[in-house]
């Protein structure tokens, strides 16, 4: 009962409160692997305008691999080979799935869950910092953030 609560109140939060982002308006993987990648090095606030500058010049992930390197690491470093790999090897299509995202290098699971559950709908939990703290509080849970099982208390990914 407790848990459906929750997400009732969470949702109900979540539509008083959301801000409108343009990676929450789209279900192209290539563009939430951006955002996820920007989001775990910076602020929404300062990311928003790179994300902008970035999917400006790069709109897809063939555009990324074709782009010059040096180009790249001017706007962000170690990104091009990921996308150069996406592009010929994948064929520019991302995984659809949480475990096949996983196997990309440089992917981890927080940003494969994020592209699996926002792009491909796939019931994934999406739980970074932000939102074990939150659960972890709704739920009375100890808050140990440097507990290496610490996100494993609200997912199974």
């Amino acid at each position: 009962m407790k848990a459906s609560f929750f997400a009732g109140e969470i949702i109900k939060w979540y539509l008083r409160n959301q801000r409108n982002l343009p990676w929450r308006h789209t279900r192209d993987p290539y563009a939430i692997w951006i955002s996820e990648i920007i989001l775990q090095q910076t602020r929404v606030k300062q990311g928003l305008p790179y994300y902008q500058k970035f999917m400006s010049r790069y709109p897809t992930v063939h555009d990324l691999a074709r782009a010059d390197q040096e180009e790249v690491l001017r706007l962000w470093q170690g990104l091009g080979y990921y996308a150069r790999f996406i592009s010929s090897t994948l064929e520019g299509v991302f995984p659809n799935n949480y475990q096949d995202l996983l196997k990309l290098k440089g992917i981890g699971k927080y940003t494969a869950a994020a592209i699996a559950s926002f792009a491909f709908r796939e019931p994934v939990a999406v739980v970074d910092g932000n939102v074990y703290r939150v659960l972890a509080r709704f739920f009375g849970i100890d808050d140990n953030h440097k507990s290496p099982s610490r996100g494993k208390t609200f997912c199974r990914n």
